[in-house]
C-alpha cells in the first residue's frame, strides 16, 4: 500500500476505495462514450449536486473550455460537469452536447427564469491515430451528451472514453482511474487521459515508471526494472507523425471541503502525479492539466494536516491512473502503435 506522510505508519496507511475509481468519491459519476470508426470518445464527470473545481495547467500547448471561471477570483463559486474530450478544438464541442443536455434537465446556475449549465472542458489531439476524420458534421457534441448520458459509478478502463485514441511516445495510451481512502477517512480519486509526447514506460522495458506507487498489481507488479532516468525514451509516435500531438488530463476529487483556492492547490500538487509517471512531462507538445474538484460532503477537520494529505494522496492516484490507462489499452484494426500488452506480448 502507500503511506500518508507521518511519523505514525501503522496508522497512515492509505487504501483504494471499493471500486479503486475517481467514483469511490461519494456522489461522484463518470461516463464515457467514443466512436470507433473515428478513433476518438469523450468523458464526463458529474455530481449529485454542484461541486467547487478549481483548474491547474502546466503544458504548452492546452485546448481549453471555460477554465477562466474556475479562477479563486472568478465569481463562479460551483460547476456542474467537467468534460474530457479527443479531437483538439473540435472536441471541445462535446461540452456543448453536455450543456444542452443538463439545461433540458433543469441543471445549472439559475439566473431568473434562466439556468445555465457550467461546464468546463479540455481536450487532447487524437486527430492523426489511425481513424476516420473526414466527418462532415462535428460528432463531438452528440458524443458529450452520450458521454453524460452514460454517467454511472463503475466504468471501464483503457480503449475507452476520452482515452479510446489516445497514444503515448510508443505504444498507445488511454483512460485510467485509481482511488485511495485516507486514514482520516477523506476519500480521493484521479481520472487521467493519458495522451503524451513523453513515455509511460522506462527505456528499452516494459516497467511503468509509476511503479513506485502501485497497489496490489494494479498494472502487472512488475516493480521498476531498470529505469533509466538519464536515457530518453524512444518517440515512436513523434517520428509516426508530429510532435505537437499530445497531451494528459486528469481529473482529481475528494470529498473534503476545500474552496475555490484550496482546490486549486490541490491541482497544483496533483501534478506531481503527471511528472512521476510519464518521461518528459509538462513539454511545449503537451497541455497538461488537473482539473479537482470537492463534493463537499466531509469537512475538514485539521487544514494544515489534511489538505497536504489530500494533495499527496491525489498525486498519488494520479500516477496510477496514468499507468492503469497504458496498461488496459487494447489493441485495435488501424492503430498506428501498438498497445502495452501487445508489444509486450510479441517481445516474450
Amino acid at each position: 500500500m502507500v503511506d500518508v506522510v507521518s511519523n505514525d505508519t501503522e496508522s497512515a496507511l492509505m487504501v483504494p476505495g471499493a471500486r479503486n475509481l475517481i467514483t469511490d468519491v461519494p456522489g461522484v459519476h463518470v461516463g464515457n462514450a467514443h466512436d470507433e470508426t473515428i478513433k476518438t470518445g469523450c468523458s464526463v464527470v458529474t455530481a449529485e449536486q454542484p461541486f467547487v473545481a478549481a483548474v491547474d495547467v502546466m503544458g504548452g500547448a492546452p485546448g481549453t473550455r471555460e477554465t477562466d471561471c474556475l479562477d479563486p477570483e472568478r465569481l463562479v463559486a460551483e460547476v456542474d460537469a467537467l468534460v474530457l474530450s479527443g479531437g483538439s478544438a473540435f472536441g471541445l464541442d462535446a461540452a456543448s452536447g453536455v450543456v444542452d443536455a443538463l439545461r433540458a434537465a433543469d441543471k445549472g446556475f439559475a439566473i431568473g427564469p434562466v439556468t445555465v449549465p457550467i461546464v468546463p472542458a479540455a481536450i487532447i489531439f487524437d486527430l492523426l491515430n489511425g481513424g476516420d476524420k473526414t466527418w462532415a458534421t462535428n460528432p463531438y457534441r452528440d458524443l458529450g451528451a452520450a458521454a453524460l448520458t452514460a454517467a454511472r459509478r463503475d466504468f471501464e478502463l483503457g480503449s475507452v472514453g476520452a482515452g479510446f485514441g489516445a497514444t503515448c511516445a510508443n505504444i498507445k495510451g488511454g483512460l485510467g482511474s485509481a482511488s485511495l481512502v485516507l486514514p482520516s477517512g477523506y476519500t480521493v480519486g484521479a481520472l487521467v487521459v493519458a495522451n503524451p509526447h513523453g513515455s509511460a514506460v522506462v527505456p528499452d522495458g516494459k516497467e511503468f515508471w509509476a511503479a513506485p506507487f502501485e497497489v496490489d498489481n494494479e498494472y502487472g507488479g512488475l516493480g521498476c526494472g531498470d529505469s533509466q532516468p538519464l536515457r530518453m525514451p524512444s518517440n515512436e509516435k513523434m517520428a509516426a507523425y508530429e510532435a505537437m500531438s499530445n497531451t494528459t488530463l486528469a481529473i482529481v476529487a475528494t470529498d473534503a471541503v476545500l474552496n475555490k483556492s484550496q482546490a486549486h492547490r490541490l491541482a497544483v500538487a496533483s501534478q506531481d502525479g503527471i511528472g512521476r509517471a510519464i518521461v518528459p512531462a509538462h513539454t511545449q507538445y503537451d497541455g497538461d492539466l488537473v482539473f479537482a474538484m470537492s463534493t463537499g460532503t466531509r469537512e475538514i477537520s485539521d487544514a494544515q494536516r489534511d489538505i497536504v494529505a489530500i494533495g499527496h494522496a491525489a498525486a498519488v492516484c494520479v500516477s496510477r491512473s496514468i499507468a492503469r490507462a497504458v496498461f488496459n489499452a487494447v489493441a485495435m484494426p488501424g492503430d498506428i502503435l501498438p498497445s502495452w500488452t501487445q508489444r509486450f506480448s510479441d517481445a516474450e
